[in-house]
């Protein structure tokens, strides 16, 4: 399964661990789980907390139960991290791949990576699906840049 919600990057790793810790260990509905982020960790809405719980869940450091969503009891190590946005998160590995070749700036990445925007995304809201997946590709970089999957330089973000 891959997962295609992915928050702006934090400054540091520690923010994902104060978001991880907010997620009960005993399983929680999706809104309790939103409202503990919001609370505990300060999102200003629940779209927001929303998308880390899902982001949480891709990194592995959450999981949805048949009881509602609980935290793992995985450690946020950076390494356990990249390999888990690498091959869990929609778009990553390919945008990685895109990486090898060169530096390529956000913009450049966003073109080349066109074709892999999923149909049905063009059909769920066709005005803002170009700015969506922007960003999206924009976040994907700078947190390949945090799990040292990537670099940026002058000429753009290159594969590490």
């Amino acid at each position: 399964m891959r997962f295609k919600l992915v928050p702006e990057p934090p400054a540091d790793l520690e923010f994902v661990a104060d978001a991880q810790r907010a997620v009960p260990l005993v399983p929680g509905s999706e809104d309790d789980c939103c409202a503990r982020l919001m609370d505990r960790v300060g999102f200003d809405s629940r779209d927001a907390a929303r998308t880390w719980l899902t982001f949480l869940r891709a990194l592995e450091l959450a999981e949805e139960t048949r009881t509602g969503f609980a935290r793992t009891r995985r450690d946020p190590e950076r390494d356990a991290l990249a390999a888990s946005f690498e091959a869990r998160v929609y778009g990553a590995e390919r945008l990685l791949d895109l990486l090898a070749d060169g530096p390529l700036d956000a913009n450049e990445a966003f073109e080349r990576f066109r074709d892999e925007i999923p149909t049905w995304e063009h059909h769920k809201d066709p005005s803002r699906v170009e700015d969506v997946w922007r960003e999206r590709v924009e976040n994907v970089l700078e947190w390949a840049v945090l799990l040292d999957l990537a670099e940026r330089t002058d000429d753009g973000y290159r594969r590490t």
